[in-house]
């Protein structure tokens, strides 16, 4: 199939020149997907180094596909509020890599991972409320223009029919 040089709004699929076309957003919705299955087969390893279970395995799995895409859209939701979130989400990955890569010397407990992540996160959202974003810094996730809402006072006498 075709793809689109440009978005159609929010429209997976469009018409052009009598053809149709894939827009570019079904391709980064495609491209999500295909990633989510890639880092669900990825975690295997990771999760059969806590259980050999298969139901916990697989339904980790499931709960880590479905869960990525909802995360996207609250963290992507938050970002203009909440605009050092990332740099927090930075420390906890380092964090996690560090404490997968001592793991064979030193087991950081359970309570002391969940303390740290929690206390990092709420420490730059906190900090986000009370630091302003620099002027330009802080950009909306969401691509297209938000759209206007239809006043029938303001449309034109072409617009009314």
């Amino acid at each position: 199939m075709k793809i689109s040089p440009h978005y159609d709004g929010e429209r997976f699929f469009t018409v052009v020149d009598g053809v149709k076309m894939a827009t570019p957003l079904f391709v980064v919705i495609a491209l999500i997907g295909i990633v989510d299955v890639i880092f669900a087969v990825d975690s295997i390893p990771a999760i059969f180094a806590i259980t050999t279970d298969p139901f916990i395995v697989l339904t980790s799995n499931v709960f880590a596909i479905l869960g990525l895409r909802a995360m996207y859209f609250v963290l992507a939701g938050m970002h203009e509020r909440f605009h050092l979130l990332s740099y927090g989400l930075a420390i906890v990955l380092v964090f996690i890599g560090v404490k997968m890569l001592l793991i064979d010397i030193y087991k950081i407990p359970i309570p002391w991972s969940l303390g740290f992540t929690v206390t990092t996160l709420a420490l730059t959202m906190l900090l986000s409320l009370r630091i302003p974003a620099k002027p330009g810094e802080s950009g909306s996730a969401f691509p297209f223009e938000p759209k206007e809402k239809s006043d029938p006072d303001t449309k034109s006498q072409s617009e009314r029919g």
